[in-house]
């Protein structure tokens, strides 16, 4: 294993590590969806580094490929969501959502 691994490892799991910690302590929406993005940055860099060390870069390269383009369709999903969640509540905290009804 090289050292180049190593070093994208670890800034893959600082990644990991600032996403989850955003998505345990904050309760606003924006800052949540933030985190989640956080952590798939993350995913995707352990996933390109995993290939660039087992010699498969290619299959990295296409696994993230993918990867992003579901999670673009995932992120219009989510701020259409955020949208209408501060239309009915005037508000992006998550508390807010438990009176929302139907």
């Amino acid at each position: 294993m090289s050292e180049t691994w190593l070093i994208y490892l670890g800034f893959a799991a600082a990644l990991l590590a600032v996403g989850l910690y955003t998505l345990l302590t904050m309760r606003n929406v924006i800052k949540l969806f933030i985190g989640f993005e956080v952590v798939s940055k993350g995913v995707s860099l352990v996933l390109l580094s995993t290939g660039f060390a087992r010699t498969h870069i290619l299959l990295a390269q296409s696994l993230v490929i993918t990867f992003i383009v579901v999670e673009v369709s995932l992120v219009a999903t989510a701020l259409a969501l955020i949208i209408n969640i501060y239309r009915q509540t005037n508000s992006l905290d998550v508390r807010g959502l438990t009176k929302l009804k139907g």
